[in-house]
């Protein structure tokens, strides 16, 4: 018996990365799961993958950006699926522009809250009546070291933050409904490249963003993961395993954003340490 028979689950930008790993594993423990991704390809192939496998899935294109998108997306779930019992919210990312406030483009401000921090209220608003008329349910945020920390990037740090505020009001409102609300705040998860496993991407030659994960791996060897890494740690708060824990933000970030190591290895600049996540 798998760990979410029954239960239907959507999850945001599940077409790459922790969100497809989530998607994957929630097949295997037993859910039906709508993969809401802008990137059609990406989408189908993820489809396709769970299908392969012996689960059920539905691609739906979606901008979470957008209201009537994410609107659109929870309404063909419930079409296919007859209920929804799970959301995760994973899409979001961060631009190369999110540069210190003085400098920034206001565009680039609104971009990052859109993709960030409007995307989870908005699959909440319309996925949460569903949860309700379940019976209960759980939702499961992917947020970012960075946004216990602070960053150099001031507009995804904000919207990261901004989403475990979010997940503490979830919890309080929704727990008379047997809703439950909690994120997950990931460490390194490099994007694997064609061609490249993760090991190959720590040791080829490195730009900055490499080399701030190499320096983050010395200093905290549990800090830099893969994609299932997290997808485990999603999987436990989407089930009744987590049953007592709602409200919180689990740090899968290997101890960054709880202690200073008080030396380094030789050859590491603590300079370096930067923010890197994928989400």
């Amino acid at each position: 018996m798998g760990k979410l028979d029954g239960k239907v689950a959507i999850l945001t930008g599940a077409g790459s990365g922790i969100a497809r790993a989530s998607a994957l594993l929630f097949a295997r423990e037993g859910a039906k799961v709508a993969i809401a991704e802008i990137n059609a390809e990406a989408g189908r192939a993820a489809e396709s993958e769970i299908r392969k496998a012996g689960g059920d899935a539905l691609f739906i294109e979606t901008d979470v950006t957008q209201e009537a998108s994410v609107k659109a997306a929870i309404a063909a779930t419930v079409a296919k699926f007859g209920r929804l019992d799970v959301l995760m919210n994973c899409a979001g990312g961060t631009l190369s522009e999110d540069v210190p406030v003085h400098e920034m483009d206001l565009a680039v401000w609104q971009r990052t809250i859109a993709l960030n921090l409007l995307h989870p209220f908005l699959v909440c608003r319309y996925g949460i009546p569903h949860l309700i008329k379940a019976g209960g349910g759980t939702i499961v945020n992917v947020v970012s070291h960075v946004g216990l920390m602070g960053s150099a990037r001031p507009a995804y740090a904000a919207a990261k933050g901004g989403i475990m505020s979010f997940t503490k009001t979830l919890a309080a409102q929704y727990v008379d409904y047997g809703i439950r609300a909690n994120a997950v705040a990931p460490g390194s998860v490099p994007r694997a490249r064609k061609g490249k496993d993760r090991e190959g991407m720590l040791s080829a030659k490195p730009g900055l963003a490499s080399r701030m994960r190499i320096v983050a791996q010395k200093l905290y060897p549990f800090s830099i993961g893969k994609p299932e890494d997290i997808a485990a740690v999603v999987l436990f708060l989407a089930c009744d395993d987590s049953r007592m824990i709602t409200g919180t933000t689990v740090a899968a970030d290997g101890g960054r954003s709880s202690y200073i190591k008080m030396y380094a290895p030789e050859g590491v600049t603590l300079a370096l340490l930067g923010d890197d996540a994928e989400v």
